[in-house]
């Protein structure tokens, strides 16, 4: 378990801080165009969708921020519940298989539900319950395609060695593309043409993932030699300190964006007196700022390394949330968010570089399975929490969560700066 596989490239003791000269950097591997960001775009543009515009249904339906809450926590519980077994699955039977499954379940489920609301008013405890059924299933098949696609991706930056890092910024880019146009066209369908129509929409985008692939996958798995299960990919995460050390101080990061997420449609509907459509102009705009973070962080990292990177971002990250607690227009929280999630971006290419460099190839679904894992707890925990607090109280929530991930970072990133970037 320890061993990294044959012909594997072991990055030095410092990566931390290494700087990636012209001459260390290598072309990163043709052909991934149509393996593998075709059919990652079409999954994050359906995902985005999905973590958006379910909530912003179960506000339109209820008008009820104890409803919008459960919804967002429906949503991911059991995103949580499948990771149990995505990795292993992955590990399994390949990405291939995994990815295109899930998606066209998710397609046929969406289009089942967007044809029962064409039959029944939706401003009513019908529709709000099918879209919470809905939530909770379409979570589940959500993450099974998430973890296909990651180790696809993973695949692709071993294969790339020293360019990891640019192939992980395109696939982040990818993911931000969607994110900025995924809760603007959620909350525009909702508005001016109705839930049928998002969710349509949702399920045209499920579709084209199914077809697309991914090809650049890992085969399906016939010996039974692989380590598989939570538990070997919780042993594989106790023998990387660096990034066991860097989870830790993302999950309680995490925390603190998962409240806002809940909070945030609550917050500009209910209390600011705005629309859905602006509730996802929030996000949309915030993921323009992240799609820059990620190009300027792959550059910033080719100079600096990666723990200045991430220490600029996680300072960015903590700052920006302290500052939303207090704000209190719609541009404040529009400015703010966008702030923090340009650190965000900047976080998640550092996340992923390290995990793509660290953990061994056999082990990589189950051990991929397990961070996500641990990064997605926040986001129930968070939902519940808006469901069960009146909405007045939820900026000082959000100020203590603000506190706890400052707090998280820093130790974190302080652990960092000693630990050398090696691999199991």
């Amino acid at each position: 378990m320890g061993r990294h596989p044959p012909g594997a490239r072991t990055p030095p003791p410092h990566v931390w801080r290494r700087r990636v000269t012209p001459q260390t950097v290598r072309r990163p591997p043709e052909g991934l165009l149509g393996k593998l960001y075709l059919p990652r775009g079409a999954d994050a543009a359906a995902s985005a969708m999905t973590t958006y515009g379910v909530p912003l249904l179960v506000l339109a339906a209820t008008g009820s921020a104890a409803w919008t809450g459960l919804a967002f926590a429906l949503q991911w519980l059991p995103r949580i519940g499948a990771f149990t077994v995505a990795g292993t699955l992955v590990d399994r039977h390949g990405t291939s298989r995994v990815f295109r499954v899930a998606s066209l379940a998710r397609a046929l489920l969406t289009l089942s539900v967007a044809a029962a609301l064409t039959l029944v008013d939706v401003r009513t405890t019908t529709a709000a319950v099918t879209v919470l059924l809905l939530a909770a299933i379409i979570g589940v098949l959500t993450e099974f395609s998430y973890v296909a696609a990651e180790t696809a991706g993973g695949q692709a930056s071993r294969t790339a060695r020293g360019d990891a890092h640019r192939v992980q910024s395109a696939l982040i880019t990818i993911d931000q593309t969607a994110t900025l146009a995924g809760p603007a066209v959620a909350g525009l369908l909702i508005e001016h043409a109705g839930p049928a129509a998002m969710l349509s929409t949702l399920a045209a985008f499920s579709l084209l993932a199914a077809a697309f692939g991914p090809r650049h996958a890992t085969a399906p798995d016939e010996t039974g030699s692989p380590k598989r299960g939570l538990a070997s990919g919780w042993a594989t995460l106790r023998t990387l300190p660096a990034l066991a050390w860097l989870v830790g101080g993302l999950v309680i990061s995490n925390g603190a964006v998962a409240l806002l997420q809940a909070a945030v449609p609550v917050i500009v509907i209910t209390e600011l007196d705005h629309s859905s459509a602006d509730a996802g102009l929030i996000w949309s705009a915030a993921a323009v700022t992240s799609l820059l973070a990620v190009t300027a962080s792959r550059r910033a990292i080719d100079r600096f390394g990666l723990w200045p990177v991430g220490a600029a971002a996680g300072t960015a990250v903590a700052g920006a949330t302290l500052a939303v607690a207090q704000a209190d227009t719609y541009r404040g929280y529009l400015l703010l968010i966008a702030v923090l999630m340009a650190g965000e971006g900047g976080l998640t290419v550092v996340l992923r570089t390290v995990r793509s460099h660290l953990i061994p190839a056999d082990a990589f679904g189950s051990t991929l399975a397990v961070t996500v894992l641990l990064l997605l707890l926040p986001y129930p925990a968070a939902g519940l929490l808006v469901a069960a607090l009146p909405a007045a109280q939820l900026g000082h929530t959000v100020t203590a969560a603000a506190l706890l991930q400052a707090v998280g970072l820093v130790v974190a990133f302080a652990r960092l700066r000693r630990l050398p970037l090696t691999p199991a």
